[in-house]
């Protein structure tokens, strides 16, 4: 199957290689708009089939995600001649790679395969698309619907396709035979990925730690955080993981984000079987991935307020000394204090160093040095200053990162790029190199002098 699969992608990406700008970009916006016109269906889908996130939110995603990438892409050039450099007297030329194979995770089984293929056949490839086992029927149909208005378009048949059975072994294989993988999902997938034999862009572990600064509106830190680690239950890998707060402020924080609709819990009883629900053997139990407030409560046999939007829960430690400084993929934060800013620092990064090193950290300060220090200090590939980091880490109209559903982790998290995965990393680019007339050319003398 696959190498049936590959056949047709290939005699697709040949005709689709001698599109031009204009003709690139109108088939690449459609893959958006057909998510962006079937954004509540697409979502219910999602829903009902992996039983992960929140409806509403999915919907928001689908819109968002569509409308973000496509004002992004429009204007870039990734055809033929992109870029002349007077200074250095280089031309780049774009070339595809040819066939992309993508993998994408349950987690975001609609976002993620439309903007893989967006990216895709922006540098004029063809994709094919492994989707998680669990989220394989909302995955295919997505694609199914793309493929439709692309028809009506007249683009080559095969462009996008999908494996509509999918399982690790048809993975495997498919890794193993395109040009370039994109892997976005667990651990296990990325690793095997860049074992495949092909070059291999991944992904790694998610734990935002975030930190709130003295000189800040606390309510308004709070709205944003809620949002951003409520947002489709949790399961977004650049969600706000902890809140870590000024041991003077602590209280007056505390108090804005239940104001806002989070819950501490101060029951020890209640936190133990919270932190057990949450945790099995320290590991990440899978059943209350992506779930709502409601449901980890009655998982865990406790009593939670009507509202509640997020769960504090206060960490005994940093590190390994306490298994809540791990990711937890759903509405729960753990809670730290600090003195001294630089302690606030130190726990981030040892929480860091315990697990989600390379990805990303948020920051809510007013104090440019203090934003700064952090982002020298800490081992991440994004610092999101002031704003919901779920919903803006992977991009948004706001901030400056590339929009995409793949976000690089760098050396720190095994991965290859350590910035937003886009368009550009799925071009080949031949450099022409002109010969600089009338350059200065320094003696020997000046170039050694100190």
């Amino acid at each position: 199957m696959i190498n049936e699969m590959m056949m047709n992608a290939r005699n697709a990406q040949k005709i689709f290689a001698t599109y031009n700008q204009e003709q690139v970009d109108r088939i690449v916006r459609e893959i958006g708009k057909v998510v962006y016109d079937n954004a509540e269906l697409l979502a219910r889908m999602a829903v009902d089939e992996t039983q992960m996130g929140v409806y509403e939110h999915k919907v928001e995603k689908n819109k968002g995600k569509a409308k973000v990438i496509w004002h992004d892409l429009k204007d870039k050039k990734s055809v033929d001649e992109i870029s002349f450099n007077p200074e250095t007297n280089i031309i780049e030329i774009a070339k595809p790679i040819g066939v992309v194979g993508a993998v994408s995770p349950t987690t975001n089984p609609i976002v993620t395969p439309m903007c893989n293929a967006m990216f895709a056949l922006k540098g004029r490839n063809a994709i094919i698309i492994a989707p998680h086992p669990r989220a394989k029927k909302c995955s295919t149909y997505t694609v199914d619907l793309i493929n439709k208005r692309l028809a009506q378009l007249g683009a080559p048949a095969h462009l996008i396709q999908i494996i509509t059975e999918p399982s690790v072994e048809l993975t495997n294989e498919l890794m193993q035979a395109v040009d370039v993988v994109v892997a976005t999902g667990g651990m296990g997938m990325v690793k095997a990925a860049y074992s495949s034999g092909k070059p291999a862009f991944g992904v790694g572990a998610g734990n935002v730690q975030g930190i709130i600064d003295r000189d800040v509106d606390f309510n308004q830190t709070a709205i944003k955080m809620i949002a951003g680690r409520s947002f489709d239950n949790g399961i977004i890998c650049s969600g706000e993981q902890t809140i870590i707060a000024h041991e003077d402020d602590y209280d007056q924080v505390m108090r804005a984000f239940e104001a806002k609709g989070a819950f501490l819990v101060r029951d020890e009883q209640v936190h133990e079987k919270l932190k057990a629900t949450l945790f099995e053997k320290g590991h990440l139990n899978k059943d209350i991935v992506g779930q709502s407030v409601q449901k980890i409560a009655e998982i865990a046999g406790v009593v939670i307020p009507e509202g509640t939007k997020v769960i504090l829960l206060e960490a005994k430690g940093i590190g390994n000394a306490d298994v809540l400084c791990k990711e937890k993929m759903c509405p729960v934060m753990s809670t730290f204090k600090y003195k001294t800013f630089d302690e606030a620092i130190h726990i981030a990064k040892t929480n860091l160093e315990f697990e989600g090193n390379g990805h990303s950290a948020s920051i809510h300060s007013n104090n440019l040095m203090h934003i700064k220090k952090a982002g020298m200090a800490l081992s991440v590939s994004r610092l999101v200053v002031n704003a919901p980091s779920a919903t803006t880490a992977g991009g948004s109209f706001y901030n400056g990162f590339a929009p995409t559903t793949t976000l690089g982790c760098g050396s720190w998290g095994n991965n290859s790029i350590s910035e937003n995965f886009t368009y550009k990393h799925l071009i080949n680019i031949s450099r022409i190199g002109l010969v600089r007339e009338n350059v200065e050319v320094q003696t020997d003398e000046m170039i050694w002098a100190v």
